[in-house]
């Protein structure tokens, strides 16, 4: 029983790490609060984003393998499968900001130039995708703990 509560305590913390820093990430991507400082701290949050998604994934599998369900109740339920296919989506999703966000900090510490205003729609908008989607994972969450989908 520790360990189930354990695993699933690391398993929450990483969520909310990453939902604290893709709302960072929302918040700070704003053509009218753009400048140096945020361009270098948008690479360093969505670092930490980036960070807390794997050690959601990890302790997500994780909590399959070692927690008290085991890995027969967790993949053969249709909801898990929900979960993880909406996680990939948002890491594809957010492969293009991050990519974005350390060549702003790249330009900008080579130039000076930060990035126009059409650059920093497209990135918010791909962050804000994601911060939209992200909710109905717990969703799925909340049912699959419950038995639906079996």
């Amino acid at each position: 029983m520790t360990l189930e509560a354990l695993l699933a305590y690391a398993h929450i913390l990483a969520i909310l790490t990453m939902v604290v820093f893709l709302a960072s990430e929302a918040a700070l991507c704003r053509v009218q609060w753009l400048n140096a400082a945020v361009v270098e701290r948008l690479a360093k949050i969505d670092l930490v984003y980036g960070t807390a998604a794997v050690a959601v994934l990890l302790t997500g599998i994780a909590r399959t393998w070692w927690g008290v369900k085991g890995t027969g109740w967790y993949w053969t339920n249709p909801l898990l499968h929900v979960k993880v296919t909406l996680f990939i989506v948002i890491g594809l999703l957010s492969i293009k900001p991050t990519i974005t966000f350390i060549r702003w900090r790249k330009e900008l510490r080579a130039t000076g130039k930060l990035p126009d205003e059409a650059q920093i729609k497209a990135a918010r908008k791909l962050v804000m995708i994601q911060a939209h989607i992200l909710p109905f994972i717990p969703l799925a969450a909340a049912f699959l703990a419950r038995g639906f989908g079996k």
